[in-house]
């Protein structure tokens, strides 16, 4: 018979592992590619010494003179917060009494849960990669013309489908405007969405953005703030510490084997580091694959960890992203980057050891996942971005 403790067991025992495997080796090619490691966190922060240039104790001299002096390494204490990262799931009570006594009806509910929470996860954790923490999703524009408050117009969806809960967020002084809400349409060609509930007595567009519900300025230290160029940096001042900032160029024109080779060379030249993951917007790829018919080049792929695919350049895969900005392209030493956390996804448990728990003042149950973790990046300056790359000419 299925009961809450059997569910409570199932959801321990069996589907924990299951989940934990998929949610860090499925969601994305990049999050798959990164190492996981609990070294270096120190109670609620990761603290972190990178070695900065080399060793100076290194000279020549003469038979009988003076020995080169010692000169260790030098540091930077890298210092970040461990971001609290969450997926929940929800039964009602009535689903579990009409399945008590069909275990394959309960699996298959638990299957669907798990399915659900797995692509939410997909798109969330992947669009945190690329982010810059404060969990913007997208600016607000005027939606002229429009006379229905629950639909506005944004000036990009890549961020952005439907299900997804959002705050709609006052960007003079970064508060909540508008708090959860559903996104209930997602028009793509118009980059206008509509959001559900009561239909909102502001007419809300240029000075707002939005964010995940809950989440401003508590995400992911994604790439967007490794090559942000201004301000900290893991509490290090990048305007002191040029060694911060990684490799940028706005190419602004047509793709070709130096888009590529130009900031590889840069970056083994000047830094030491060898690039090995090329992420890049579909229409890069797109691109890419144009200017190699165009040359009569013939296209390589490749096979990557977690089941992804990928063309490559010179043995270096390139993986089309949909969270990278149009005619936009990263490329990473992905060695330099490590997830750095507390513990693996583990289930949140009550007092009494139960995952399951009753959502107060529902006839519904509610079971958390959580994992205290944050990205990591050993070596910003071994890192490159590419921005205005466009088609090549025929």
């Amino acid at each position: 018979m299925v009961t809450i403790a059997t569910a409570d067991a199932a959801l321990k025992n069996y589907y924990l592992e299951v989940l934990a495997n998929q949610l860090n080796t499925k969601i994305n090619p990049l999050y798959a590619k990164i190492g996981q490691t609990t070294a270096d966190v120190w109670g609620k922060n990761i603290i972190k010494l990178v070695p900065l240039g080399v060793n100076g104790g290194v000279g020549a001299g003469s038979e009988s003179g003076t020995l080169p002096g010692a000169s260790g390494n030098t540091y930077l204490k890298f210092t970040t917060s461990l971001k609290n990262l969450y997926g929940t799931i929800e039964l009602s009570d009535k689903v579990i009494r009409a399945s008590e006594n069909d275990t394959g009806t309960f699996i298959n509910l638990l299957n669907g849960e798990m399915e659900g929470l797995l692509a939410s996860s997909k798109f969330n954790f992947g669009r945190m990669l690329y982010g810059d923490g404060s969990g913007k999703l997208a600016n607000l524009v005027d939606y002229t013309g429009n006379t229905d408050r629950a639909y506005v117009k944004v000036d990009s969806v890549k961020n952005l489908i439907e299900g997804m809960v959002i705050d709609v967020m006052q960007a003079s002084n970064n508060t909540v405007a508008l708090p959860a809400r559903k996104i209930v349409e997602v028009d793509r060609a118009n980059k206008v969405i509509k959001i559900d509930g009561t239909t909102p007595t502001t007419t809300y567009g240029a000075g707002y953005y939005l964010t995940v519900q809950g989440s401003y300025n508590l995400e992911l230290t994604g790439l967007g703030s490794i090559f942000n160029g201004t301000g900290a940096l893991y509490g290090v001042n990048r305007t002191t510490n040029k060694w911060l900032r990684p490799y940028v160029k706005n190419s602004n024109g047509a793709i070709s084997s130096a888009t590529f080779q130009e900031p590889i060379d840069a970056l083994e030249e000047n830094y030491g580091s060898e690039v090995n993951y090329i992420s890049a917007a579909y229409d890069v790829r797109r691109f890419y694959l144009d200017y190699l018919s165009l040359t009569r080049t013939n296209v390589d792929y490749m096979n990557l960890d977690g089941g992804f695919k990928a063309i490559s350049y010179n043995g270096i895969p390139v993986v089309a992203d949909r969270f990278v900005q149009d005619g936009t392209m990263y490329l990473l030493n992905v060695d330099d980057f490590k997830i750095h956390q507390l513990c693996d996804w583990r289930w949140i448990e009550g007092d009494n050891g139960r995952i399951l728990m009753q959502k107060a003042g529902t006839p519904t149950y509610t079971a958390t996942l959580v994992k205290y973790a944050d990205l990591f990046c050993g070596k910003p300056s071994g890192q490159a971005m590419i921005t205005g790359i466009t088609a090549a000419s025929a």
